[in-house]
């Protein structure tokens, strides 16, 4: 048992561990299906805190429009669920049926040529990832590769944030506009509105969810991990050891996509629906947050970060309607300024300190093996008066091997 101990402590799985227990076992027995699936929600937002780790925390890199690739995954993935709702006997009251209901309403006569893949599920599961991962490598292979970087890079991002957010309102036709895409009720036939799917969907979320902390842990552990901490504190010194510096940055930031575009895909399943609202820039901004809440250098930290920020959003939501806002705004602030490394750098800075101090700490009652007090010792004896001039010397001498072996 000892032998576990120690091995989950040094690989880290210690806390990937809890964290399991917590999402497989102490949620689902303590909480509604409601309160379920309002926690699922949470875990998709999770998948874009552990990427903001790898790539800002290990990366150095800051992104200010991780809602792009997580609103890209969630469309493609509403964008299968609409067609299957939008079958001709669902859609016969429309002018065309067999066509999305706000198609229809702009005045659309046929299924535009780029949504016909999506009729096929495994196409779209393809889609959810590749899609941001190519815009995310268009994106940073242009910037890296001319040294584009630091508080440049989190502006340009933003502003794709903004780009897409605009392209996806303006072209109501076909991403459905504002609104976005909403009724979306089957999956492959599988009603995913009943508790019993909603369930299945949270253990899913939760599965995946630890699996890209398993993911991203290994590659922090790897000669990858290494050369991404060594990137983000001495740039210059490993571009001139001869790696190619913009390349592991097009990694971490294509890694990153991937990781929130299937969370928006899991979030489009489990809420029924996905609009531009979880697209733009202040979204973006939240899963920077949920990442500095957490602790920008844990993927755990960064999981719970992502939980108690939407908690307390639902929470303050819920309690003070008209003060909420401001209740999260001070949350933010007085997080990041009472505990800079976030809640994970609470945990190495003060409780982890804590349990070793218990542990070291002797039993109670002097037993197991305590050294015995000062007033039990028996006492020194006496030197005489005419040993006094030989004992300097030899003090002297065994305070010079002393030091010398220390």
């Amino acid at each position: 048992m000892d032998a576990i101990k120690t091995w989950l402590g040094r690989s880290g799985l210690a806390s990937i561990a809890i964290l399991a227990v917590l999402l497989l076992v102490v949620f689902p027995l303590a909480m509604d299906t409601f309160r379920l699936n309002l926690v699922g929600k949470y875990l998709t937002y999770g998948f874009v805190a552990i990427g903001l780790v790898m790539l800002w925390g290990y990366g150095g890199v800051l992104s200010l429009g991780q809602g792009v690739f997580f609103g890209l995954g969630g469309y493609a993935m509403a964008m299968f669920l609409k067609l299957e709702a939008s079958d001709p006997e669902s859609t016969k009251i429309q002018s065309t049926p067999g066509i999305p209901d706000f198609m229809d309403w702009n005045q659309l006569t046929e299924l535009p040529l780029w949504w016909e893949p999506f009729n096929s599920f495994g196409f779209t599961l393809f889609a959810v990832v590749a899609v941001p991962v190519l815009l995310a490598f268009i994106i940073s292979y242009a910037m890296f590769k001319r040294r584009v970087g630091g508080v440049y890079f989190a502006i340009i991002t933003q502003a794709v944030a903004l780009i897409l957010t605009v392209l996806i309102i303006g072209q109501q036709g076909y991403t459905g506009g504002v609104n976005g895409m909403t009724d979306l009720k089957t999956l492959m036939g599988w009603d995913i509105r009943t508790d019993e799917a909603k369930t299945l969907l949270y253990f899913l979320t939760a599965a995946l969810l630890l699996g890209a902390i398993l993911l991203c842990r290994w590659i922090q552990l790897s000669k990858l991990g290494t050369l991404l901490l060594a990137m983000r504190d001495k740039e210059d010194r490993v571009r001139f050891s001869g790696y190619d510096v913009s390349m592991f940055k097009v990694f971490a930031f294509c890694l990153a996509a991937a990781l929130s575009a299937i969370g928006g895909a899991m979030f489009t399943l489990q809420v029924g629906f996905m609009s531009p609202s979880f697209v733009g820039i202040v979204p973006s901004i939240e899963m920077v947050i949920f990442a500095a809440v957490g602790g920008r250098m844990s993927l755990v930290g960064a999981v719970y970060g992502a939980l108690l920020v939407n908690f307390g959003k639902t929470y303050f939501s819920e309690t003070f309607p008209d003060l909420w806002l401001f209740l999260m705004a001070a949350l933010f602030i007085g997080v990041v300024m009472a505990f800079p490394n976030g809640l994970a750098g609470l945990y190495e800075s003060h409780v982890k300190p804590w349990l070793a101090r218990r542990k070291q700490a002797p039993a109670p009652g002097g037993t197991g093996g305590e050294p015995p007090s000062a007033s039990a010792a028996p006492a020194a004896p006496t030197v005489p008066h005419t040993t006094t001039s030989a004992a300097v010397p030899t003090a002297g001498i065994g305070a010079k091997v002393s030091s010398q072996s220390a």
